[in-house]
């Protein structure tokens, strides 16, 4: 007959995080940028080195939710303190920060990233507003 299947259902795969936190970084940075980028349907946070240049990536998808979980606050927590903890292992001090995009996950993000004992010296919001746009269509003639 074989093996029954069990499908588990529940936020986030607990395997994910972990992988996640498995690599370790070799660089030693003491400061650096963290990059977050909340849209309607993902969260991804960027830490990069005072250049930019990206020393870790992680999302909400990476970490195993799927589908409309993806975008809550608590799956962009996951997200941050999985960030939080390698910053940590590359004894990272202090992080400027700069939030893009108007999604769920912009602040539960920041907050879980600062609570892991990262100093934030600046916030700082560029989130990209459409001016004006293209030029509208001329009016139908009937």
């Amino acid at each position: 007959m074989g093996k029954k299947r069990i499908i588990k259902k529940g936020g986030g795969d607990a395997n994910a995080q972990s992988r996640a936190l498995t690599r370790i970084p070799k660089k030693k940075v003491a400061t650096g940028i963290l990059n977050i980028l909340a849209t309607f349907n993902n969260t991804m946070l960027t830490l990069c080195d005072s250049k930019g240049n990206t020393l870790i990536a992680a999302s909400s998808g990476a970490l195993g939710f799927k589908g409309s979980r993806k975008s809550t606050p608590f799956a962009a927590a996951k997200v941050g303190e999985v960030i939080g903890e390698k910053a940590n292992q590359m004894n990272m001090k202090e992080a400027t920060v700069i939030i893009r995009g108007i999604g769920a996950g912009r602040e539960s993000a920041l907050r879980s990233f600062a609570g892991t004992g990262i100093a934030i010296t600046k916030i700082t919001d560029m989130t990209p507003v459409p001016h004006n746009g293209p030029r509208a269509p001329k009016p139908r003639r009937v």
